[in-house]
């Protein structure tokens, strides 16, 4: 029975980190702070960023598991246009 309880509550809770994580098409923000804050709110500390072929490059680590991730955000929109290294 405690095997079926902590299976389910697995279960249940693994959606939730799924959705913690940024997507593309997220806004966040074009200037650091605005999209530091918003990363950050989506399980992400941003480490640097930096231009990189037209985009944002924020890079960061997720907060759950300590990957090191590459996002890059859309400096018209403020939207996330890509994700790197979070397999």
């Amino acid at each position: 029975m405690t095997r079926m309880i902590a299976l389910a509550l697995a279960l249940t809770a693994a959606p939730l980190a799924a959705l913690a994580m940024p997507v593309v098409g997220d806004v966040v923000g074009t200037n650091p702070t605005d999209a530091t804050a918003a990363l950050k709110e989506k399980g992400c500390t941003v480490t640097e960023f930096e231009a990189e072929d037209g985009k944002i490059e924020a890079k960061c680590t997720d907060d759950a598991t300590g990957k090191a991730m590459e996002v890059y955000i859309d400096p018209a929109s403020g939207a996330v246009a890509e994700i790197k290294g979070n397999d």
